[in-house]
């Protein structure tokens, strides 16, 4: 068995796309997916499954989520491996202010990054780092007043995101290595 995080984009947001996180479990069970476990209500799904690519697992949760739920859910999957390195890859080390830094997870590397087009988006305190397959992102104004939001991302990337703050990240990680 191998242990994966799943992350969900755009579920109980404002109201939108609601789906309570027991049924959320017992829908990935319903998989062949074991041990269980998620955090907070955004989607964060840790588990251990047969050993299958990254991108077959998502698809699967994905359709899984459409089938139950009837909502179109972009998910991302990564491995317990995988994780540690985008935690080992941190580059903002120092900075103390978690809500202020976070990681947009990329479902694929992006065949071209357009750097000088993102940057002059970004405010003048923002920084960004690009990573195989993820963004990071440090906006000291706050994520909510930032032009480096989740979508324009996306948009310029042409590859689906999803972002999360960094506790989350570290937290999400803590999950992954209790299965061990």
């Amino acid at each position: 068995m191998q242990t994966y995080i799943a992350i969900l984009r755009g579920i109980n947001v404002s109201g939108q796309k609601l789906i309570k996180m027991d049924k959320l479990r017992e829908a990935l069970a319903s998989l062949g997916f074991s041990n269980l476990a998620t955090y907070i209500q955004s989607g964060n799904v840790v588990f251990q499954a047969a050993n299958e690519d990254n991108l077959t697992l998502a698809q699967k949760i994905h359709n899984r989520i459409e089938k139950i739920f009837g909502f179109d859910v972009p998910v991302l999957v990564r491995s317990l491996d995988e994780w540690q390195q985008v935690v080992d890859n941190f580059p903002f080390e120092g900075i103390e202010e978690m809500n202020r830094l976070l990681v947009t997870f990329l479902e694929e590397k992006p065949a071209y990054i357009p750097k000088e087009e993102i940057d002059t988006l970004k405010a003048s305190k923002d920084e960004v780092v690009y990573g195989e397959q993820e963004v990071y992102l440090y906006v000291p104004d706050g994520y909510g007043n930032s032009k480096l939001d989740n979508n324009t991302l996306e948009r310029k990337l042409k590859v689906r995101a999803t972002t999360r703050n960094w506790k989350t990240t570290l937290t999400l990680l803590e999950m992954v290595n209790e299965l061990k």
